[in-house]
């Protein structure tokens, strides 16, 4: 027996490469974004790397490749389950039958404060959120286009009320969320705290609602 190495010591080798692969069948991409978003809580989304989420999850970082391309994907993937969440909400509004009017303006001023929410209390998460808008990426296209279909659903349903005049709903949802913009897009989220806001978007909202009403 060479010193150092008694017969315990391939034994425990070969219990945690047995533990290692068990990991590796137990995972699933639910448990990979999970590790993800606490890896870029705890070092940020410049710092965070695939190895850090394999390590977290005791696997090597090559298995996560069979789920995910890179962290580029990854991050994409971690980002849009945190929009989809963060839309939840904004759904059920859509989803209503009451006057689409109040409707709207609940749904608007829910996206506006869970923007800002977020922002402030889950700043590593929107941080990403915010680099992957720079890098115009398409799950922030896919997370507007996923507010349009919401707003059009609304409008229509306003026109069906008699409540809004009668307008092509997607281009009237583009044009709407285009006006409002820099109330809720992440790239304006340092001008969200400034005190004017409010009032700015009590006027947009009025040019809003005078070009919708019958």
């Amino acid at each position: 027996m060479i010193h150092g190495f008694g017969s315990a010591a391939p034994f425990g080798l070969c219990e945690l490469l047995k533990a290692l692969r068990m990991n590796e069948k137990a995972l699933t991409p639910d448990a990979i974004l999970d590790a993800t978003e606490a890896a870029l809580r705890r070092f940020g989304p410049a710092k965070t790397s695939v190895i850090d989420v394999a390590r977290a999850l005791n696997v090597s970082h090559g298995s996560l490749y069979r789920h995910f391309d890179g962290k580029a994907e990854l991050l994409d993937a971690v980002v849009a389950r945190w929009l989809s969440r963060m839309a939840g909400p904004l759904s059920v509004i859509a989803a209503e039958s009451g006057p689409a009017p109040e409707r709207l303006r609940r749904w608007f001023d829910i996206l506006m404060a869970s923007a800002r929410a977020k922002a402030e209390n889950d700043p590593d998460l929107f941080g990403t959120y915010l680099e992957l808008a720079r890098l115009d990426r398409p799950v922030v296209a896919d997370h507007l286009a996923r507010l349009t279909v919401h707003v059009a659903k609304i409008i229509d349903d306003g026109v069906k009320q008699a409540a809004f005049t009668s307008v092509e709903s997607g281009m009237t949802a583009c044009a709407i969320l285009d006006a409002t913009l820099r109330f809720h897009h992440p790239l304006h989220a340092r001008e969200w705290a400034r005190p004017e806001m409010k009032l700015n978007f009590d006027a947009v909202w009025r040019l809003i609602s005078r070009g919708l009403s019958r």
